[in-house]
């Protein structure tokens, strides 16, 4: 998997598998996913080299890098210590404190006074290990996002991506596709990174737009109804569920849902899931 930073290990060096993005006609299209960001705070996840950070820099009114290695971080610390709009954050991203980062300060507001935040836009290069944990988390601090531009494995993308009905859809499509509109934007070849990796990455753009009103859905239960749905893939729909809710009840709701008894989770847009969990 291409990327700029190994979670999850505290030293990280090249023979571990590192892949810097070394395409400059990818550093482009990355940035240009981003829409305009000048005037906005961005956060970069995984900036390595800082391939990305430095076009970043020139345009974000404030640029947020969390680099994991710290041999990185001070490299990176070294190169833009002269730009006041730059931070350099050497911590693992899974573990930021993202309140502390993007809350108003005490002080900073007067009782009674509305707080709107500005979205912070994100760009990163994401392990495939940690990227449904930490997509996870970015969605429980949605309220400080916008725009996700993500650089991930080509599988796990088309997984985040995939539509109902398609053998990749699944939980992580499902979550993803509740809390964000989803987009694969280019696949990059192993040659766009040094060394090249053995297998191919993509670009996925993720536009923060949860759908919970829409589908008339509680969020924490939808989710776990969802997990539970899905929680072996082999099996129908029916028999994931038949351990929490009776026969009789599972029948009275496929039937009120329009939902086929042999039906799979993967066969169900969130529309019909939704369906599914309201008569339920």
């Amino acid at each position: 998997m291409p990327k700029v930073v190994t979670a999850g290990k505290r030293t990280i060096k090249p023979k571990l598998g590192q892949h810097f993005l070394s395409d400059a006609g990818a550093v482009a299209q990355i940035i240009n996913a981003l829409g305009d960001f000048s005037g906005k705070t961005v956060l970069e996840i995984g900036p390595g080299k800082g391939v990305l950070t430095a076009p970043l820099a020139r345009k974000a009114r404030r640029l947020i890098a969390i680099e994991l290695d710290r041999v990185l971080s001070a490299q990176l610390r070294m190169r833009f210590a002269l730009l006041s709009n730059v931070e350099i954050i050497e911590a693992d991203v899974l573990a930021v404190d993202f309140d502390g980062l993007f809350a108003p300060k005490p002080g900073s507001t007067r009782p009674g006074m509305e707080i709107v935040h500005d979205p912070v836009e994100v760009v990163g290069n994401i392990p495939y290990y940690i990227t449904s944990e930490l997509l996870l988390r970015l969605f429980a601090y949605r309220k400080y996002f916008g725009t996700l531009v993500l650089m991930v494995q080509e599988e796990v993308a088309d997984r985040i991506t995939a539509k109902a009905g398609k053998s990749e859809y699944g939980i992580f499509s499902a979550t993803a596709q509740l809390y964000a509109q989803v987009e694969k934007l280019f696949s990059l070849p192993p040659s766009a990174f040094t060394p090249p990796p053995k297998v191919d990455s993509a670009v996925i753009r993720l536009t923060i737009a949860p759908r919970f009103e829409e589908l008339n859905v509680p969020e924490k239960e939808f989710v776990d109804f969802l997990r539970l749905s899905f929680a072996q893939k082999r099996k129908t729909l029916w028999n994931n569920l038949k351990d929490k809710y009776s026969s009789d009840h599972l029948r009275s709701a496929f039937d009120a849902a329009k939902v086929k008894s042999t039906a799979r989770a993967e066969e169900l847009s969130l529309e019909k899931s939704a369906a599914l969990f309201r008569a339920l």
